[in-house]
């Protein structure tokens, strides 16, 4: 008896491994397969400019990041003693102006060099709606808080998140023609938008996403080397059909919970995820958990041998792979 619908993503033609070297940038759920990613040490960066959740932001970074458009104090806004920017995440905000102009920068040399770097590139969605800064005139990436009788709130369509994304597209293509894209979109729903609100927005990502993956010039491009090729990755999908219950989501029933999050991360492993780093995993999974043991006697011998043990598996990791970084 078949009691779940079940999704199959189709294998990535260019696959994950430890060679790899990924740039995550997106709404939250991109980070929970970022922490994943961390917790296995693939060598990744993820989301310098804190949670981006709609394209427009996402291209917004990615123009001021490769034409060295650095942030300068007609930037950043003071509210409540915390210095913030329109076009980043409050994770960089700051009490001091000087602060907050230096992670920003620095934020920006961050995303270029991972842009022309990436072997892959993954950008998670979340929502088509927007808010446009009534002085300003600007799409902000964050309101941090600021009055909304500030903005205009509005619905990107699917041409303008289209050509949004054709335009991120041609960014990292322009200075890195060897990048894996992947898009996906994030299964957190935003019903503070309204119910109703929450399906025309994904519904928009879907249409606009799917359009650019088909899309004949993209396909030409393609033919010509331009890029290693663009993928979907169906994580709302799995949410929506297959997770169709609400005991994978948070209290608050709007984000997906640790079990959904490991499952979706499952889905995404046995798709995107070279197989021959399964075994690595495996070691760097055995690693991860000694380290987060809590022994009872630390100065018993059982447990210096077991140190003893784990600090040998440490050093063959990362006599294999330099980059594997267990005590940051």
């Amino acid at each position: 008896m078949q009691l779940q619908t079940i999704i199959q993503p189709e294998k990535a033609g260019n696959p994950i491994d430890y060679q790899s070297k990924l740039l995550l940038l997106g709404s939250c759920f991109v980070e929970n397969i970022g922490g994943k990613l961390a917790f296995y040490q693939f060598r990744h960066v993820l989301n310098p400019f804190g949670i981006l959740f709609h394209p427009l932001a996402i291209q917004t970074l990615m123009e001021r990041a490769l034409n060295d458009e650095v942030y300068g104090e007609d930037d950043v806004f003071e509210g409540e003693g915390v210095w913030h920017c329109f076009g980043a995440h409050s994770a960089l905000s700051s009490t001091s102006k000087t602060e907050v102009l230096n992670n920003l920068n620095k934020g920006l040399k961050a995303t270029k060099a991972a842009i022309q770097e990436a072997s892959h590139v993954i950008l998670t969605l979340g929502t088509s709606w927007v808010y446009r800064h009534k002085d300003s005139g600007k799409i902000v990436a964050n309101c941090h808080k600021v009055p909304q009788k500030e903005f205009n709130k509005e619905l990107l369509s699917p041409e303008n998140i289209q050509q949004s994304l054709e335009q991120i597209i041609d960014l990292i293509v322009s200075v890195n023609n060897k990048a894996s894209v992947v898009f996906t979109i994030s299964p957190v729903r935003h019903l503070k938008d309204g119910f109703v609100e929450n399906q025309r927005s994904k519904s928009h990502l879907i249409s606009a996403i799917h359009a650019v993956l088909s899309s004949r010039d993209v396909i030409l491009s393609l033919s010509k080397e331009r890029s290693r090729g663009l993928s979907y990755f169906p994580s709302y999908e799995i949410m929506m059909d297959e997770l169709r219950d609400y005991r994978f989501y948070e209290s608050d029933m709007v984000h997906p919970n640790a079990l959904a999050i490991t499952y979706i991360w499952e889905k995404f492993k046995g798709t995107w995820i070279s197989q021959e780093c399964y075994t690595v995993m495996d070691e760097v999974e055995t690693v991860q958990k000694g380290l987060l043991h809590r022994p009872f006697n630390p100065s018993s011998e059982a447990h210096q041998k077991f140190e003893k043990s784990l600090e040998a598996k440490i050093a063959y990791l990362q006599k294999r792979y330099p980059f594997m970084n267990f005590r940051p």
